[in-house]
């Protein structure tokens, strides 16, 4: 898992230029926060507007595969990354990129699932803990991407993640700390793993996101 806040990333950040209306009040200081821009319903086309908003923002290569296609000219090889943003606070995006080098798809994966972040209901829905924090899911969630399904469940504070460590992972990034999780279906395929947990989250917003 690395981070987006250093070095080269901070040099970039200072020569943006905002293409889009959004991004120029975001980086003339007038919209401060991503709640703020989901609460006006402004879609969000330049990565460099979420991470402007959310500087402590993590990502989480989930996996990159081989794809080989053959065309008039031979065979032509090139990589598929899928990415996973989150700031472990509430926000978590997914993305999928393609190029003819790993380190291209994964910049490219990177973009996409920043520009597809969303925000995350947390909360404790478990009947024995009732507390009222937000370190687990409000209620049961459930997501579906090809063939996998994820369910996750509110726990009691302390429990931790009782999941594999791809899903911890996952919704370590989000910001969830305790819960139950089932899985089905085909859950060694990353690229789905992570969608559907990112579709868990979006259902859980119904069509607001």
């Amino acid at each position: 898992m690395s981070s987006f806040g250093r070095g080269r990333r901070e040099e970039e950040e200072q020569v943006w230029v905002p293409r889009t209306k959004l991004g120029k009040l975001v980086n003339e200081g007038k919209i401060t926060s991503l709640e703020e821009v989901f609460r006006t319903g402004q879609r969000v086309r330049e990565a460099e507007i979420v991470k402007k908003l959310l500087p402590d923002l993590r990502n989480e290569v989930v996996g990159v595969s081989v794809v080989q296609k053959q065309t008039d000219a031979g065979e032509l090889t090139r990589f598929s990354a899928v990415v996973a943003v989150g700031n472990g606070a509430g926000w978590f995006g997914v993305g999928k990129g393609k190029a003819m080098q790993t380190r291209d798809a994964i910049e490219k994966a990177t973009v996409q699932a920043l520009l597809n972040i969303i925000p995350v209901k947390l909360g404790c829905g478990s009947w024995e803990c009732r507390c009222g924090g937000t370190h687990s899911v409000p209620y049961r969630i459930r997501g579906k991407a090809g063939s996998v399904t994820v369910q996750a469940m509110p726990g009691p504070r302390g429990l931790g993640l009782v999941a594999g460590p791809a899903l911890k992972n996952l919704l370590q990034l989000a910001g969830v700390k305790d819960a139950w999780i089932r899985t089905f279906g085909s859950t060694n395929t990353m690229s789905s793993l992570a969608n559907a947990v990112y579709d868990a989250f979006r259902m859980s917003h119904g069509l607001n996101v």
